[in-house]
């Protein structure tokens, strides 16, 4: 990983995207900083489209896509994304999988969820469950007092030994059955709301980022920033970040946009206030 300083001002100028993990990367302590959300919309006024990707739930994702200064999220992890056309007042929503197929799922989930309980004392079921569409959040620090690594790592192999798909973010275990991750989602949000091939125009997007679950992103986007605390996560155990910002959490996010913006004239609007 090397430091965000690095990220050459040409690459920057041409980005037209920046995609953003929330938990511990926008926010900083489980709270989201009035900078980082002032960040947020000072890339949207700077013409660029603003997408949240994220492991929390459909609830949440509803949302933001209507209050935030965002094109669209996608949410749990590549389960869908939502994207609120403001003009026509309408919410467009996608999902990876179909309603009956969905339905089917959180059988399965319900039973491995109660599994997991019985099994690791002392996780949870995080709080924002009952707002999720797809897939199973356990709570191995956020509401609940941090497990050891070992029993998180058994919350891995309990949802891989079902059958499932397990990302680990900084607070959370989520696991669902479906062959989709945050990048494969992505891929759909970009085609449909921003008219983009991510394939081709993956040196035009910046993604940033904070845990394992964020790996297939940073490996993907040849830009990737992770802010300072990606680098509590044990080496090698999944694909970094190309840069690195110094500070952590909503800090290390307002540090990236800092830089974006440095390559970005900044448009009238918002220089008549400057």
């Amino acid at each position: 990983m090397r430091p965000l300083s690095e990220l050459d001002d040409g690459r920057l100028a041409n980005c037209v995207a920046v995609l953003t993990d929330i938990d511990d990367t926008l926010t900083t302590d489980g709270q989201l900083p009035a900078a980082a959300y002032a960040a947020l919309e000072r890339l949207a006024d700077a013409g660029l489209a603003v997408v949240p990707i994220t492991g929390r739930p459909a609830g949440w994702c509803d949302m933001i896509a209507r209050l935030w200064p965002v094109a669209g999220i996608v949410g749990e992890n590549g389960a869908f994304y939502f994207s609120y056309d403001r003009e026509k007042r309408v919410m467009r929503q996608k999902f990876f999988a179909t309603a009956e197929e969905r339905r089917k799922n959180r059988f399965r989930l319900d039973v491995l969820r109660q599994d997991i309980l019985a099994k690791v004392p002392g996780a949870g079921i995080a709080s924002d469950q009952l707002y999720r569409e797809a897939d199973l959040a356990i709570d191995f620090c956020e509401d609940v007092p941090a497990l050891p690594e070992d029993q998180v790592q058994l919350i891995l192999d309990m949802f891989k030994e079902a059958g499932a798909v397990a990302k680990l973010s900084s607070i959370h275990v989520n696991g669902w059955f479906g062959n989709y991750d945050k990048l494969s989602m992505s891929r759909i949000f970009a085609k449909d709301i921003l008219g983009m091939d991510l394939d081709a125009d993956r040196a035009r997007i910046i993604f940033a980022g904070d845990s394992p679950n964020d790996g297939p992103m940073f490996e993907f986007f040849p830009n990737s920033c992770g802010v300072a605390n990606v680098r509590d996560f044990e080496p090698g155990s999944f694909a970094p970040p190309a840069f690195v910002a110094p500070s952590e959490g909503g800090a290390g996010f307002v540090e990236i946009a800092e830089r974006i913006l440095s390559a970005h004239p900044v448009p009238a609007r918002e220089a008549a206030h400057v």
